[in-house]
């Protein structure tokens, strides 16, 4: 294999995929460990503590809080992803550091947590026959206000948080992890640094993505990045997960076309998408009515007059996003071989 000119050796032709594969299985097999300082929980330390030096500044000035927002985004994004870049540049010369590089970017994909998470709802309604259990691991991974849900609207709210993460915490880090794979051996920054960047995005959008006090402005520059990155892998998401479940590629286009059509009425340019084509896919309705607080919100239905999600039909999701994920791997490989053959 001839060696390329950015002098990565070693990193040379698709190792890099193959990294980026033994990163997603490494996620499956186990997770995040909560003994483990995880990359997320750094970044979010960091975040509260510029957001109180910018409030501080900004003395509520909107003007102020909109520019110490994007400093905040800026200074995040880039030093998380050159943390990742600097890490990759230590591989290259000290191959016993390999583990380290592999550990950091399956600490990027939340494949196993995401389903442990939602699993945990589920098993909830299944032991109990009190909804306390389940309301209390659902508001673990939701936004809404979950002390009142029934049954019913437990299960929407699974079925709706599974969907939207698996674009959010797994198909887009994974994404730009293959981005960074096919950059890499050519000097430019690699899969790690890609993914801890996008990471970065994500846990400023989630900290101070709300459209609430000082947030609105401060929060705002770190929510349309996150929206941006994402926007690309939840459409690639919502054109290939059909594919999963054997339906041909001319049953496809409109199947996607009809869930960027129904997501589009959703705040989040990506959030009613991932959950559409979910559940054109599962054949169940999802989106109504959540409550936050005090404030109810009216979320557009999705697949309306499809019947209200089980619990089987919530483990068919999580089954359907590890499918994919096995169809995007395997699409990767086939691009790192096309690519450095």
């Amino acid at each position: 294999m001839t060696l390329l000119a950015s002098g990565v050796d070693s990193f040379a032709g698709i190792h890099p995929f193959l990294l980026v594969l033994a990163a997603a299985g490494l996620d499956r097999l186990v997770g995040d460990p909560r003994w483990c300082l995880h990359p997320v929980v750094v970044m979010g330390w960091w975040i509260s503590r510029l957001r109180q030096l910018a409030e501080s500044w900004a003395e509520g000035s909107p003007r102020r809080l909109r520019l110490a927002g994007c400093g905040i985004t800026l200074l995040l994004v880039l030093g998380s992803g050159g943390a990742g870049w600097w890490l990759e540049q230590i591989c290259h010369t000290r191959p016993w550091t390999w583990p380290l590089l592999l550990i950091a970017l399956a600490s990027a994909l939340a494949g196993r947590s995401l389903e442990q998470a939602v699993q945990a709802v589920l098993a909830a309604l299944t032991t109990s026959t009190e909804l306390g259990p389940a309301r209390t691991a659902l508001g673990w991974i939701v936004g809404r206000d979950t002390t009142e849900l029934s049954r019913q609207e437990i299960l929407r709210a699974a079925a709706e948080t599974a969907s939207e993460n698996a674009v959010d915490g797994l198909f887009a880090p994974l994404f730009w992890m293959v981005i960074g794979a096919a950059l890499w051996p050519y000097g430019g920054p690699g899969p790690l640094a890609l993914a801890w960047g996008f990471k970065a995005a994500s846990t400023l959008d989630s900290m101070l993505g709300y459209r609430r006090g000082s947030l609105r402005w401060l929060g705002t520059a770190g929510a349309k990045l996150d929206d941006l990155l994402v926007w690309l892998p939840c459409r690639l998401v919502a054109l290939s997960l059909p594919l999963v479940q054997g339906r041909t590629a001319r049953r496809t286009l409109p199947l996607a076309q009809l869930a960027l059509q129904e997501g589009q009425p959703d705040p989040s340019p990506n959030a009613g998408v991932s959950q559409a084509i979910y559940a054109h896919c599962l054949d169940v309705q999802l989106g109504g009515v959540n409550r936050y607080g005090e404030r109810e919100t009216q979320k557009p239905l999705l697949a309306a007059g499809a019947p209200a999600p089980e619990a089987s039909d919530v483990e068919r999701l999580l089954g359907l996003s590890r499918r994919l994920e096995v169809l995007w791997l395997a699409a990767a490989l086939l691009v790192g071989a096309a690519v450095h053959r």
